[in-house]
């Protein structure tokens, strides 16, 4: 039997509708693909992540923001661009981060109620001077001192401190630029002789402390701690000094440092 041979043209036309039918075949599984359409979304997604988001909340809002976060964090959004560090440095922001860390402290250093200071530098100051343990004169002559003795103290001197006795408030010494110390008035302890102190550093290479004291006549030395309220303490065998609160001190107490003011992350850390 023979067949109809059908002319190139028409076999042509046929070729060419059977693959347009494949191309919209596959146009539409590729519409109706679950996965695709995820990746699409994903996609959009992404151009919304990757806005800025001091360009889609604004200055204020971003103020805001980073109002909520902890000071290392606020420090570590410095750091994103310099339209970023003008936000996260402003004195609007750092002025509540400021009240938070010296709420509850017993001194607050006056190289950080300097005027003109902006709060963040304030704030970073503050936190290097907590840390520091090394105390020098100014900070024996700012503050006021109570005075006790310790348990190892002979019972006659405890028997004469209201420490031990409970018989009113606590002893209370003075040390002054001239390098004496003076006591209350009608101190039983005290009995009116003179002291003088003096206050000794030992350094070795990079500047690490080696021995620390401070020493009242030729007693024992006291030697120097740090409390976590930033307040002192200087005790030996003998007695004890304990720095008292005087945070509310106008310009703030202890020595006039000028400190390099480190604002990276870790000079926040805890």
């Amino acid at each position: 039997m023979e067949t109809e041979e059908k002319p190139w043209s028409v076999m042509g036309e046929e070729g060419g509708e059977r693959r347009l039918k494949k191309k919209r075949k596959r146009k539409r599984n590729e519409e109706n693909d679950p996965e695709d359409q995820k990746q699409e979304q994903g996609n959009e997604g992404e151009e919304v992540v990757a806005r800025d988001p001091l360009e889609v909340f604004g200055r204020d809002m971003m103020v805001m923001i980073l109002s909520s976060l902890d000071a290392r964090s606020v420090a570590l959004s410095l750091l994103v661009s310099r339209a970023w560090h003008g936000v996260a440095s402003s004195d609007r922001l750092w002025d509540s981060k400021c009240e938070e860390l010296w709420h509850g402290k017993a001194h607050i250093p006056r190289a950080s109620q300097a005027r003109g200071l902006s709060k963040l530098a304030a704030y970073s100051i503050s936190v290097m001077d907590g840390k520091r343990t090394r105390i020098m004169k100014d900070d024996l002559c700012d503050h006021v001192w109570e005075f006790h003795f310790n348990k190892a103290a002979p019972e006659y001197w405890r028997n004469l401190d209201p420490y031990w006795k409970g018989t009113g408030p606590l002893m209370r010494r003075y040390f002054h630029a001239d390098g004496s110390q003076t006591a209350d008035p009608g101190d039983k302890v005290w009995g009116g002789h003179e002291c003088c102190y003096s206050v000794v550093t030992s350094i070795v290479g990079e500047g690490k402390i080696r021995v620390h004291y401070v020493r009242i006549n030729r007693w024992p030395r006291m030697f120097v701690s740090r409390n976590q309220d930033w307040s002192w303490e200087m005790s030996n065998c003998l007695y004890c000094y304990t720095s008292v609160p005087d945070a509310d001190k106008k310009g703030g107490t202890g020595p006039l440092l000028s400190p390099c003011v480190n604002i990276s992350p870790q000079a926040f850390g805890r």
